[in-house]
């Protein structure tokens, strides 16, 4: 029992040494650290680099993602692209679904190829958020996804109050900017050409905006990836990220975590890397975490959410259909001002 307790111990000790006194060690902390960042335990994280390196990382990437949607997008999508009209029977699909996997996670990209069949949709009743499978089956979509943030106190917030801007159809249905004279935002344009970035009101106005939420970072830009390595991907969780191809096509990366045996999840480099092999030029980040959601026509749940709870209530979701005009999405946040929404009142 000696041996076994001082072999256990000199164990812990080269452990010790390795993880907080080597280059390697000290990269595989902060991973870590991150990781426990993007949880409802963020403060947990401080027990690995200390509260002080808690708050200077939080800051850093703050002041990191706000730069990172500073450079202008110039990419261009054809103006008459045929969406699926021709090659394997995929390519003649609006939608189609492949599995992704790689070091520790597993996760699905959905393609759109039609990015005008995106219509970005709300909860139906005030009050609270709704799951995208509901979304989906209420509104008879194709596919969707979850989209931008929410007012979350203590993790258990209801979903209704966004974060930032909500734009469908071209048209503002919440605007918590405050005093802000610009966003990071994620969203499509009238002619089908991903936006994403920093932008102001009137400028995504002049721009077209079709439809759009609050969100970053943006990781990829005018067909080059801004983050440089894994170390600095925010950690590993689980991933809702939209891109798009130069022939228009979106791409919606969904990648599972927080489920030890299945899929931990991956950071946004990795999930950086995964749209740069499939021909992303433009690509940003979505709400993540346990809201990582992929819903088929059935309104069945694709992937496997990571929240206890199973899927949660959201402020918006991206969904898919064959004729996005001719659906009916009423304004729940009309006439309401964000001082007024209580994010964690059900």
């Amino acid at each position: 029992m000696k041996g076994v307790f001082w072999t256990g111990f000199i164990l812990v000790l080269l452990f010790a040494g390795w993880f907080y006194f080597t280059p390697s060690g000290k990269e595989y902390r902060y991973i870590l650290a991150d990781s426990i960042i993007t949880t409802q335990h963020r403060e947990w994280a401080k027990y690995i680099i200390g509260e002080k390196a808690l708050r200077e990382r939080v800051a850093l990437y703050v002041k990191e993602f706000d730069q990172m949607g500073d450079e202008r997008d110039t990419h261009t999508i054809p103006a008459n692209a045929d969406h699926g009209g021709s090659g394997d029977e995929d390519s003649k699909k609006l939608t189609s679904v492949e599995e992704v996997d790689g070091k520790g996670y597993h996760g699905y990209l959905l393609t759109v190829r039609d990015p005008k069949k995106i219509r970005l949709v709300v909860p139906q009743k005030r009050g609270r958020g709704e799951k995208v499978s509901s979304m989906v089956k209420r509104t008879g979509a194709i596919a969707g996804v979850n989209a931008g943030g929410f007012s979350d106190p203590n993790w258990r917030g209801n979903g209704f109050k966004p974060i930032g801007l909500v734009i469908s159809h071209g048209k503002i249905y919440y605007n918590g900017l405050g005093s802000k004279k610009s966003v990071q935002i994620v969203g499509i344009d009238k002619n089908g050409k991903m936006l994403a970035g920093k932008y102001s009101i009137d400028e995504l106005m002049d721009l077209g905006i079709s439809e759009a939420v609050s969100f970053s970072p943006r990781i990829i830009v005018n067909g080059k990836g801004l983050i440089p390595n894994r170390s600095e991907g925010w950690g590993v969780a689980p991933r809702t990220v939209m891109g798009q191809r130069e022939d228009g096509s979106i791409l919606f990366l969904m990648i599972d975590g927080r489920q030890p045996g299945y899929s931990i999840g991956a950071t946004l480099y990795d999930a950086q890397e995964i749209l740069l092999e499939h021909g992303a030029v433009i690509a940003a980040n979505l709400d993540g975490g346990s809201s990582t959601v992929l819903v088929d026509e059935k309104g069945e749940i694709v992937n496997k959410p990571s929240s206890s709870s199973g899927e949660r209530y959201l402020p918006t979701g991206f969904l898919v259909f064959d004729n996005p005009d001719s659906v009916d999405v009423p304004n729940i946040w009309a006439g309401l001002t964000p001082s007024e929404i209580d994010a964690g009142k059900w």
